[in-house]
């Protein structure tokens, strides 16, 4: 089996460490709640402690592992009540971002109709929602303040874990491919408000399907504890 050393050819390797870890933490091999071993993760990545421990510093610093001073790092559970509290915040975020970068030129726009066509055409929530993350940050390209971009860029980190729940249904994917359309619909009219008011839209759209998903699943999980 080839080690994540040996098969990623990156300068800076702490940061494919992270990309992995988030990758297993979304698909469920690093399950919610479970207490990482940082000799076996280093093992199975083929990597030192030193990469591994900054990745673990950075997955903490986006939310997605607690850590205590004596028992290591955690996943975190993923809570209604947590969901509650970030996933709104990009929908303050974005549409800000959008009127500092103003109506985007012609050639990005075609841009975004591309990435959106492959969206639509895309099989598995991890491609739907990484082109949904270039669409937004391709949408935003154009904002000057750089902060911004990255206080986006860590909440589409944090909430990436719970829109895989909500891509689980394809329907979800056409209703997202079709927010984007009324968007580009805005821009292309030079309505820059509008725009700003549907990608607030957009971006508030997920956030019932998640709840009930996350309802149903922590009521699972307590019926479990209760038996």
């Amino acid at each position: 089996m080839q080690t994540l050393a040996l098969v990623i050819d990156r300068p800076n390797l702490s940061e494919a460490v992270v990309e992995e870890l988030r990758k297993r933490i979304v698909d469920g091999r690093l399950p919610d709640g479970s207490r990482l071993n940082e000799v076996h993760l280093a093992a199975s990545l083929g990597v030192s402690r030193t990469p591994l421990r900054e990745a673990l510093g950075r997955l903490a610093a986006e939310g997605a592992l607690t850590s205590s001073p004596r028992l290591g790092y955690f996943v975190r559970r993923l809570t209604a009540e947590e969901f509650r509290q970030i996933y709104p915040i990009r929908a303050i975020l974005d549409p800000e971002a959008l009127r500092l970068a103003g109506v985007p030129p012609p050639r990005q726009l075609a841009r975004l109709e591309a990435l959106n066509q492959q969206i639509l055409e895309a099989r598995g929530a991890e491609k739907v929602i990484s082109l949904d993350d270039a669409w937004h940050l391709e949408l935003l390209s154009g904002c000057p303040n750089g902060v911004l971009i990255e206080l986006i860029e860590q909440f589409m980190a944090r909430t990436r874990r719970y829109e895989l729940a909500l891509m689980r249904e394809r329907r979800n994917v056409r209703g997202a491919n079709d927010g984007h359309r009324k968007i580009l619909t805005a821009l292309a009219k030079n309505d820059l408000e509008r725009a700003c008011a549907e990608l607030a839209r957009n971006l508030q759209s997920g956030i019932e399907p998640v709840l009930d998903w996350l309802k149903t699943r922590e009521s699972q999980r307590d019926e479990r504890t209760t038996r």
